[in-house]
């Protein structure tokens, strides 16, 4: 008898184990014998491409972040980068982890895990510092132009998500000009977070949107396919969707300065790539660097090939001479990393001297060149490259700090001043894994982390020497006049825009001080 109804079962469960499989295979298939369905539109409301923009300057819009401004709807990447950046490798690999746990959560259960893993026991300093020097890249980075162009067109705009609001709040209210920023709020014990929500609760978008605005409608609503109850509660609404990717030239404000050591989106995947790659990319780093070291130059320049490493170098046909015997030549670069003078002695195939500025001890032991400390005192550094110049060939940096993305830094003109056999050297660099600069970390690791990258890549133009009716001896210009020339050219050959923008604008943006950096190794 129990044999029997357990085979009765069995075969219950086998029966309907193949008319799932049959359904799953049949899936968007029409049957014969059966009429088509009716044609449905995919959505109630309209699209945002057909938003008008005249005479909104006197609405007020309603919309989420992350799928809505933003082209992407996954959080994921977002806490990755805060707990990379702002928490280090463990917590990062810890928030790795628990990716297969959260793919079968709930979505308020998902966010309550990441918040824990993400900001438990991290300071709000810490957090403050992410969201305003890392964060912006990435967010303009994936904006939608339609939903941003929307935005930018209405009077009051306000910003509803169920993000933690310390995670947006920098980036809507400083880059998109967000009045009013609604979401989840964190606990905090002094100045640390728990990693926990406070009792309020996670943000409901709809709930949310009906007690800050009572019985007064939103004049419009922007979300995506997916929140019909939170944009049905506004007196217009439309639907985003993904397509319409933000260029450069229309970000509300241009991206010079940011800071982090993530050159990509940590998406999961990419984020599983990083952590296989780590050992590998140590030695690969390791490997480079001891050639850079040993080796002579020419032999350098093709074992970093061979390594990865993607160079182009450009030298004029023309020998440099100097018009005065007693002095050297004067490289004068832009800055992308530690790395400039030394690509430069590389390319040119003889020693050349650097002056630096905030250089980490670390990093001038295993220099493969001669480096001197400049101190920012006018007279005494400008002192010291004379002497330097009548000893031989000098490399600097008048930016004073290096600049990732396609802009030039204001030069400072004490170089003009030292000699009229200036060459300028256009520097440009590429990476796809690691910053190989950072305003408020470790300083040390600069160079070890842009040779971690599978194939970082490198541009060395050496230009023209600059023609003596523009040097400040022979053609009597002032060093400022000079500085501004210099910029021009190399702006000119890199495709670079030149900005009046400093160290120390660099440094109170993304660090919070002036440029004068303590040495943390």
């Amino acid at each position: 008898m129990v044999l029997s109804m357990i085979l009765m079962r069995l075969t219950h469960l086998i029966l309907s184990c193949y008319r799932a499989a049959w359904k799953i295979r049949n899936h968007g298939k029409i049957s014969p014998t059966r009429p088509p369905p009716p044609t449905q539109q995919p959505f109630m409301h309209p699209t945002i491409t057909k938003w008008p923009t005249e005479g909104r300057a006197t609405k007020t819009l309603v919309c989420d972040i992350h799928g809505t401004l933003l082209r992407t709807s996954s959080f994921f990447p977002y806490f990755m980068l805060v707990a990379f950046e702002g928490g280090g490798l463990l917590r990062a690999l810890l928030l790795l982890l628990s990716y297969p746990l959260l793919c079968v959560l709930d979505q308020e259960q998902k966010l309550r895990v990441m918040c824990f893993i993400t900001f438990c026991g991290l300071s709000s300093k810490r957090m403050e510092t992410v969201g305003r020097a890392v964060l912006p890249k990435f967010y303009l980075e994936n904006l939608n132009l339609h939903a941003y162009e929307a935005l930018a067109s209405a009077g009051k705009r306000v910003v509803i998500t169920s993000m933690p609001r310390v995670l947006v709040e920098w980036f809507l209210k400083d880059h998109l000009s967000v009045e009013e920023v609604i979401g989840t709020e964190l606990h905090m014990v002094g100045c640390y977070f728990t990693g926990l929500i406070t009792p309020s609760g996670m943000v409901v978008k709809h709930k949310s949107l009906k007690e800050t605005f009572g019985d007064t409608k939103p004049d419009v609503g922007l979300g995506s396919p997916h929140d019909p109850c939170f944009i049905s509660l506004c007196k217009e609404a439309y639907v985003v969707g993904k397509e319409a990717v933000m260029p450069r030239e229309k970000y509300p404000k241009p991206l010079i300065f940011h800071d982090g050591r993530l050159a990509f989106l940590p998406t999961p995947t990419s984020t599983l790539a990083l952590f296989l790659w780590l050992p590998l990319g140590f030695s690969l780093a390791i490997f480079r660097l001891l050639v850079g070291i040993l080796l002579p130059y020419n032999i350098v320049i093709l074992l970093c090939a061979l390594s990865g490493v993607k160079m182009r170098l450009k030298i004029p046909k023309t020998t440099t001479t100097t018009t005065n015997q007693k002095n050297g030549v004067l490289y004068v670069c832009t800055h992308r990393t530690l790395l400039d003078p030394i690509l430069l002695s590389t390319t040119l195939a003889k020693p050349l001297t650097a002056v630096t500025y905030s250089l980490s001890k670390m990093s001038e032991i295993i220099a493969p060149i001669k480096t001197v400390r400049l101190n920012r005192q006018r007279d005494r550094d400008g002192e010291t490259m004379r002497r330097l110049l009548r000893d031989g060939e000098l490399v600097v940096c008048p930016e004073g700090t290096t600049c990732r993305e396609p802009y030039l830094l204001r030069f400072s003109p004490l170089f003009a001043e030292m000699t009229d056999d200036i060459v300028p050297v256009a520097l440009d660099a590429k990476v796809s894994m690691f910053y190989g600069t950072t305003a408020s970390g470790l300083k040390c690791l600069d160079p070890i982390l842009f040779l971690m990258n599978p194939s970082p890549w490198y541009h060395v133009e050496v230009m023209e020497k600059v023609a003596k009716e523009f040097t400040c001896g022979g053609g009597g210009r002032r060093s400022c006049d000079v500085a501004n020339y210099v910029q021009e050219l190399l702006g000119m050959a890199l495709g670079f825009e030149c900005t009046g923008f400093t160290r120390k604008d660099k440094y109170l943006m993304l660090a919070g001080n002036e440029g004068v950096v303590k040495d943390k190794c």
